[in-house]
């Protein structure tokens, strides 16, 4: 069983790889938030220890081409897929015997460890879809890894918040450990048959040689740089919000169960959705187009919610819940697009590298403004902080106008941005 090699298999793989990355992420960003906050803990330092968790995300891009050069026949993309999945189980399993409040200190490198060793796989994985995934099928399988993604996060995200009252901390640990180490059985089923999985070149020395004459040419290109900037500004808005819709619900007058059930399900269906539909329609209306108008939506979104939380007096959960379900299913639209955007203006042979610096800006974005909205809420309310954000997300619209121009003019033809691919 070879999944790389048709379009079903590679839907399933990727889909299954962003589920085992995605579980401990729903665990580490969703649950231990909320859980922090109906403890009492200030959104101020909730946001500032997410923050830090997000970091090897961001900095990932620093070691990724360690990732793009130490590869051969014996040594892959899925070698380096399968040791870091190992490494995610192994620094989760101390967690059986601790406790979160308690052993704080001694959770928190664990926590690091995990992140810098799903970050190390999440480049891997990346580059190995850069890598087997056509150019015309990135937009729907952005969307079916972005779906695996969610479901990891709705069953450790929300589902964590339900299942720990019921069947305790450590048997939701196990539990993640087992999702995570999963999908290993797929990679090493799945060989894939392009050259660029692996590094062909002779000697390392080699290897970096024309690794370092393609980062400089990458650098050179205006494309890189709007590219990066469109990912550190563009989801500012969704970011900020979702960073504290957890905080944000309870603030509200919404229970810790109720929150735990709206991240479990309406969170998930909605940005699974989404994103399963973005990917699709990117593939087919064009690129550009596609993530201009999901961020348009999104936008718009957090405008009504941030104007309905002034005009509405006293507690109103309905709205709060509707208003916060339809701005993930815009979410998930336009992440599929997006990533798919980034993979296509991404050389395949610095698969790693160049996306995980895409990757990086887009988690640096998660990380500014995680702070940026704690700081803001806490001097003027969620409302004014909601637009504030939003609008900055606004001015990344004309990032794609040069994007599409930069990318024409280097001569890259991968790239549907405009067009149907």
């Amino acid at each position: 069983m070879n999944l790389l090699l048709t379009r079903a298999g590679r839907k399933i793989l990727f889909g299954s790889l962003y589920l085992s990355e995605g579980a401990p992420i729903g665990f580490i960003w969703w649950a231990l938030p909320t859980r922090l906050r109906v403890a009492g803990v200030s959104v101020e330092e909730i946001t500032a220890l997410t923050s830090l968790l997000v970091l090897p995300w961001v900095f990932k891009f620093l070691w990724a081409p360690l990732v793009d050069t130490l590869r051969s026949s014996r040594w892959t993309l899925r070698s380096w897929i399968i040791t870091t999945q190992v490494t995610m189980g192994v620094s989760l399993l101390p967690l059986l015997f601790l406790t979160l409040e308690r052993d704080f200190a001694l959770v928190i490198p664990l926590l690091l460890l995990h992140a810098f060793a799903a970050a190390t796989q999440d480049a891997s994985i990346d580059a190995l879809s850069i890598a087997s995934v056509p150019s015309t099928e990135r937009g729907a399988i952005n969307g079916w890894m972005q779906a695996g993604m969610l479901a990891g996060r709705s069953l450790f995200g929300g589902g964590a918040l339900l299942l720990t009252e019921r069947v305790g901390e450590q048997a939701v640990i196990a539990l993640l450990i087992a999702v995570v180490w999963s999908s290993m059985i797929l990679v090493i089923l799945s060989k894939s048959e392009t050259a660029l999985e692996m590094n062909e070149a002779p000697t390392i020395s080699r290897r970096w040689s024309e690794f370092f004459v393609r980062f400089k040419e990458m650098l050179k290109q205006k494309t890189t740089w709007f590219g990066l900037l469109f990912a550190l500004l563009s989801a500012a808005g969704f970011e900020a919000v979702g960073a504290v819709a957890g905080p944000y619900m309870i603030d509200r007058g919404i229970s810790g169960e109720q929150v735990g059930f709206f991240f479990a399900i309406p969170v998930v269906v909605g940005m699974l959705g989404g994103a399963l539909l973005g990917g699709y329609l990117s593939d087919r209306i064009g690129r550009g187009l596609a993530v201009a108008v999901f961020l348009v939506l999104f936008v718009l979104n957090i405008v009504v919610l941030a104007a309905r939380d002034v005009m509405v007096s006293g507690q109103s959960e309905w709205w709060i819940v509707a208003l916060l379900s339809t701005l993930y299913v815009s979410i998930g639209m336009f992440t599929a697009s997006s990533y798919a955007l980034f993979m296509d203006i991404t050389n395949p042979q610095l698969g790693a590298t160049q996306f995980s610096a895409y990757m990086g800006a887009t988690n640096g974005c998660e990380s500014w403004s995680t702070l940026a909205v704690g700081r803001l809420h806490s001097a003027f309310g969620y409302p004014l902080a909601f637009i504030v954000m939003s609008c900055i997300s606004l001015t990344a619209l004309p990032l794609l106008r040069f994007i599409s121009l930069a990318h024409t003019a280097d001569g890259d033809k991968n790239l549907p941005l405009t067009n149907g691919g």
